[in-house]
């Protein structure tokens, strides 16, 4: 398949910059290195020579270990001249060199006399370049040196050695935590840049010790941070803290929230816009916490620094994605800045107004937007764009206006993530709201007449082959596929073939005019289009009516590869040819979990084409695929549900391990993902033992231990319970992994033979009601709920105590069902006394489920709730009072 990026039609002008650097060549600059050998050294001539050289380094040219070394000693000869702006392109070009352990002699001497110069210039960067080409042995010698530097009086040259401390933490760190003394110190220095170098140089030292940094945390929040830079990056380190500690104390009250709270009140605006950024984006923040932080970027909206503006905006925006009610106070602001100089600030004032606003003021929005899309850039609009997907999805009845804005913004000019962010919008629009499918596919078949990306044109055919034959016509789309097959390339035209199959096998009216159409193509100049044809004309041309040969054709028409993609490419390039076939079912068929790098960032879940159609999220389909793989899980039917990993160790752990819950009819199966992340080790027969004793309407049925985990190779164990038919069983399960460790050479990387028995004692996990419960949306929930059967209605009333807000209260109700939220019912005005919260799900068995929610709160912030029922089913109605009133 084409790449994304590339164009099909894209003529690239050769556009030439001018540079002074233009034309060089590594032989004539190295000619004229020669001039560091004249007895009367020239330092602008020098100083010219080093520019060119430095030049060339950075644009990739390599040297030869000879050219490299004539260089560095020819250099070495310049230290004799006492001109300060040729010393510092001295030190420039040696750290660049990186000589060798037997040339860094030959300047050691020159560069510790600088260290001890009383030119306060030399002595900094004397010190950069030392600890940047010197190894640990040399370190020693110099480190009496480098912590007086820590603490010199002079700001420029403590902070070199407090860098230079900073980068070699990485190659010698048994060296430099032995300043720690020295740097604590630093600490306390009333030089902006000396603290803040001193604070980041301390916390890297102590990072892996968090109690140490709790500590250093403490003491520091108590006011002994004057530089601006510093505060904002205790800040960040606080930030964390809290993050690791948990969302609250015991006292009810999170930990250093007074510290960040107070930052608010600084004199320096960075440190304000931290401390609020650091407060919006705290886990689970209360209305009450985020009051202070959005007072005052309400603030900096009407500020005269644009860049204040855009800042705040900012925030705003991503605070309005989980709490568009806190924002909506400072709609008044944002709507004077959709009129900004700055359309970047005018961009992001339009889109929080449209997470924050009614349904009411859509229209209005749109018709602004339009005025100015054109004179902003794509990565904007992309903002645009995502946020009248959620405005769509939040306002259903809404479909139409905002389809119709974004087929328009498709047919003007524009970049590929652009491009692809509109028609993942659509696509989504599509899957959340039936009403939008007709229009929208007509949408992106206009789309496709004129698309200039090989990428989009062949994901939007293959779409259209999944969700056109189910329309009331699907013959309309035909003209726009079949276009395909005339008026692009390969690529294309091979996707239109597979398209125009897919309608000939679903709509049997259809079958005749396409195979029509497939003939043509087997004509094509192109043999994959010509063999993809040939092959659907012999799918389509069966008429034995076989029931058998019907679901083989379904399957390689519609199903999906039964192995991950990356195992099958794998093993298509280990395979060497020979008598003997290439075995598909000898490709593994395990998912690999994912990597650490990317578990621990917080990434956005696929939408759009790039997610499956059943489930654009869960990766159910993978799971469904992976467990019906093992011969002892292939017997337990359908699978209902898989929930989200689960982590049951702590993020830097020598062994990192999540757990996935799989919910059947009868039965419960944990899958561990676990990563082995100790370099030195190689874990066999790794297995996960449980105790149910807690979980007593759950038996063990069966597990699948891992037989080898190496380092930073993700990998798979089982455990299977069996659980009563139908019935919602909760409990609480103790986990130990157990393994066998082997030491690992690190020069061969071969194992040793014999192992020791270890365990690792794993987080407690436990099975609640909302496992049994997928959160299915309704477009319209009135026409749902109508539509239910009115005898199934349960309704009773429930006191919920105190809580701080009604929101609160409704996502207590919500996590608990484990249901899906309904016409943006999620958000709670943070003043509000009363509100209708609009559920809806599937519960275990295929019930489909409808709740509303009417929530009350008196004067002592007391929490009433009438909680209404329908159900497919009486006895699940039944079932959900039953989980509120026991949870």
């Amino acid at each position: 398949m084409a790449q994304p990026l590339v164009k099909k039609d894209d003529d690239l002008d050769d556009e030439l910059e001018f540079s002074p650097f233009m034309g060089i060549e590594k032989g004539a600059v190295l000619q004229e290195a020669r001039v560091f050998n004249d007895p009367q050294l020239d330092p602008r001539r020098c100083s010219q020579v080093i520019t060119k050289l430095l030049y060339l380094l950075n644009q990739g040219e390599s040297f030869t270990k000879v050219e490299a070394t004539e260089v560095f000693f020819s250099v070495t000869k310049l230290f004799q001249s006492k001109d300060t702006g040729l010393r510092r392109m001295v030190y420039l070009i040696i750290k660049e060199l990186s000589p060798g352990s037997d040339e860094v002699i030959i300047v050691t001497s020159s560069l510790m006399k600088d260290m001890n110069s009383k030119i306060d210039m030399y002595r900094a960067n004397a010190i950069r370049v030392l600890c940047r080409i010197i190894d640990g042995t040399l370190l020693t010698q110099i480190e009496r040196y480098l912590k007086q530097a820590i603490v010199d009086k002079n700001p420029v040259v403590s902070s070199a050695a407090l860098v230079s401390g900073l980068h070699m933490l990485k190659s010698n760190p048994e060296i430099v935590k032995r300043w720690s003394n020295e740097v604590q110190e630093a600490v306390q220095s009333r030089a902006a840049l000396v603290q803040f170098h001193a604070l980041a140089l301390l916390h890297q030292i102590r990072q892996n010790d968090r109690l140490a940094v709790s500590k250093l945390v403490g003491s520091l929040t108590k006011g002994a941070v004057r530089s601006p830079l510093a505060q904002c990056l205790l800040i960040r380190y606080t930030s964390q803290i809290i993050r690791d500690m948990g969302n609250h104390s015991q006292s009810g009250e999170r930990p250093f929230y007074d510290f960040l709270e107070s930052c608010l009140r600084h004199k320096a605006e960075m440190v304000i816009l931290e401390a609020a950024r650091a407060i919006t984006e705290l886990d689970g923040v209360s209305s009450r916490e985020l009051t202070p932080a959005i007072t005052v970027l309400q603030l900096f909206l009407s500020s005269p620094k644009p860049v204040l503006r855009f800042a705040a905006v900012r925030t705003l925006n991503k605070v309005a994605m989980t709490h568009p009610m806190a924002v909506t106070n400072c709609n008044i602001d944002m709507e004077s800045l959709i009129s900004d100089q700055n359309r970047s600030i005018a961009t992001l004032a339009i889109t929080t107004l449209l997470k924050t606003g009614n349904e009411s003021s859509v229209e209005r929005l749109m018709k602004q937007i339009t005025n100015f899309m054109s004179d902003i850039a794509d990565e904007f609009k992309i903002v645009v764009v995502e946020a009248i997907r959620s405005l769509c999805v939040k306002f259903p009845l809404k479909y139409r206006s905002l389809m119709n804005f974004l087929s328009n913004i498709l047919r003007e000019e524009g970049g590929f993530e652009y491009k692809r962010a509109i028609v993942d919008s659509i696509v989504t629009i599509i899957r959340d709201i039936p009403d939008a499918k007709e229009n929208g596919l007509l949408h992106l078949c206009e789309f496709i007449e004129d698309c200039e990306f090989t990428y989009l044109s062949t994901q939007i055919l293959h779409f259209l082959g999944i969700e056109g034959p189910n329309t009331s016509d699907p013959s309309k789309y035909i003209r726009y596929i079949y276009n395909r097959v005339h008026l692009e390339n390969a690529t294309v035209r091979a996707a239109a073939v597979c398209t125009l199959a897919k309608f000939g096998f679903m709509v049997e009216a259809l079958k005749p005019r396409i195979t029509v159409l497939l003939k043509r193509c087997i004509y094509d100049s192109d043999d994959e289009v010509r063999d993809r044809a040939t092959l659907f004309l012999s799918i389509l041309g069966n008429d034995d009516g076989l029931v058998e040969t019907d679901n083989d054709s379904r399957e390689f028409l519609f199903g999906s590869l039964e192995a991950p993609l990356v195992n099958m490419e794998t093993s298509l390039k280990n395979y060497e040819p020979s008598e003997e076939a290439f075995d598909v079912e000898s490709v593994p068929k395990e998912v690999k979990s994912q990597p650490l790098a990317e578990k621990k960032a917080k990434g956005k879940n696929p939408t759009g084409l790039g997610a499956p159609p059943p489930a654009p999220v869960s990766g159910f389909d993978a799971y469904e695929r992976l467990l019906s793989s093992i011969p002892e899980f292939a017997t337990f039917g359908k699978l209902f549900k898989s929930s989200s990993p689960v982590e049951l160790t702590e993020a830097e752990t020598e062994y990192s391990v999540n757990v996935v819950k799989h919910i059947f009819e009868s039965h419960v199966v944990f899958q561990y993902n676990c990563t082995n992340t100790v370099p030195e080790q190689l874990l066999e027969r790794v297995n996960v033992i449980v105790d149910a004793s807690e979980a007593e309407e759950f038996s063990e049925l069966s597990s699948k231990p891992l037989n080898s985990l190496p380092y930073d190779s993700p990998g798979q164990a089982f455990v299977a319970f069996e659980k009563p038919e139908g019935v919602p069983a909760v409990g609480k399960f103790s986990n130990t992994l157990t393994f066998v460790v082997k030491e690992v050479d690190p020069n061969t990387g071969e194992a040793e033979e014999d192992g020791v028995e270890d365990e690792y004692q794993l987080e407690d996990l436990e099975v609640v009601p909302a496992d049994y419960m997928v959160n299915v949306g309704v477009s319209n929930f009135r026409n749902a709920w109508e539509n239910m059967d009115p005898e199934n209605e349960l309704v009773d009333e429930y006191g919920l105590g105190p809580r701080e807000s009604l929101g609160e209260a409704v996502k207590a109700v919500t996590d608990v069902l484990g249901m899906q939220s309904c016409e943006g019912t999620e958000t709670v005005a943070s003043n509000a006394r009363s509100h209708t919260s609009l559920l809806s799900g599937l519960y275990i068995g295929n019930v489909k489920v409808l709740v509303k929610a009417q929530f009350g709160m008196d004067n002592r912030k007391e929490i009433a709730m009438k909680l209404a029922v329908r159900a497919d089913d009486q006895s699940v109605s039944e079932a959900i009072h039953a989980i509120v009133s026991g949870g």
